[in-house]
C-alpha cells in the first residue's frame, strides 16, 4: 500500500505533490486577482453613484446564486464563444482555446471576488467614526485619512474573513478538475483509478489539503497577530 505512495516510476507520491504544488499555485493566482477585483467591487458598493452600487450588488446576487462549478464552465466555454462572435463581428473567422489554468483563475477570482468584496466593504465601515472626525478635526484631508486611518485599520478587520474566505477557495480549487486540471484531487483521482484503489489515494490528498489549510490557518493568526500589536484588548 505505502509503495503506491512512493516517489519515482514505481509510486505515486511525486504526482500528488506536483498536485498539491498546482493547487497552492492556482490559489495564489485567484487570490491575488480576486482580491483586486474585490476591492473595485467594494469600492462600487460604497460609492455615492447608484448605477455602481446596483452593478455591484447584481454581480454579487449573480455570482452568489449560481453554482461555483457553473461559474468555472461558463468563463471557460463563454470566453471561446465570446471570442469567436467577435471575430465574426470584425468579419473573419477566428478559432480560439482559453488556456484552462487560466479560465480557472478567472472562474475562482470570481468567485472569491463576490464573498471579499462584503468583506472588505465591513471592515471599512467597522472604523471608528470619532478617529476620522479627529483626523479632520487635527487639519488631515481626506486623502490622508484613508491613508493613514482607515486603509491600516481596514485590513486589520478584514484579516479574519478574508482568511476564511482563502480556505476555502483553497478546497475550492478542486472544481478545476472539470478543465481537466492536474491539480491535487484530480491527481488522487486518476491514480485511483490506475491502481483500483481510490481510498487510498484519496485519503492521501485529504492529508495534504488538511497539511495546506493547517499552514494557512497558521499564516493568519501570525498575520493577525502582528496586525494586532499595540492595539488595546
Amino acid at each position: 500500500m505505502f509503495e503506491l505512495l512512493s516517489f519515482g516510476d514505481s509510486g505515486w507520491g511525486d504526482d500528488l505533490i506536483i498536485g498539491a504544488l498546482l493547487t497552492i499555485r492556482l490559489a495564489l493566482a485567484s487570490l491575488s486577482l480576486g482580491l483586486l477585483f474585490g476591492l473595485v467591487l467594494a469600492m462600487m458598493k460604497l460609492s455615492r453613484l447608484a448605477p455602481a452600487r446596483w452593478l455591484a450588488e447584481a454581480y454579487t446576487l449573480f455570482i452568489r446564486g449560481v453554482p461555483e462549478f457553473l461559474i468555472l464552465l461558463m468563463v471557460f466555454f463563454g470566453t471561446e464563444k465570446a471570442v469567436a462572435t467577435v471575430g465574426q463581428w470584425l468579419g473573419f473567422e477566428t478559432t480560439f482555446e482559453v488556456p484552462k489554468f487560466a479560465a480557472a483563475v478567472a472562474g475562482l477570482s470570481a468567485i472569491f471576488a463576490a464573498y471579499c468584496c462584503e468583506v472588505i466593504r465591513g471592515a471599512y465601515l467597522a472604523v471608528p467614526k470619532g478617529q476620522i472626525e479627529a483626523g479632520l478635526a487635527v487639519g488631515m484631508s481626506r486623502w490622508q485619512i484613508f491613508q493613514r486611518i482607515r486603509v491600516p485599520q481596514l485590513w486589520r478587520f478584514a484579516l479574519p474573513g478574508l482568511g476564511n474566505l482563502w480556505l476555502v477557495m483553497l478546497k475550492d480549487t478542486s472544481l478545476a478538475a472539470v478543465l481537466a486540471i492536474d491539480e491535487l484531487l484530480r491527481v488522487a483521482k486518476v491514480a485511483g483509478e490506475a491502481t483500483r484503489n481510490p481510498l487510498l489515494f484519496l485519503l492521501a490528498a485529504g492529508l495534504l489539503y488538511l497539511i495546506m489549510t493547517a499552514v494557512s490557518d497558521h499564516l493568519r493568526a501570525r498575520m493577525e497577530k502582528r496586525l494586532n500589536r499595540g492595539m488595546a484588548r
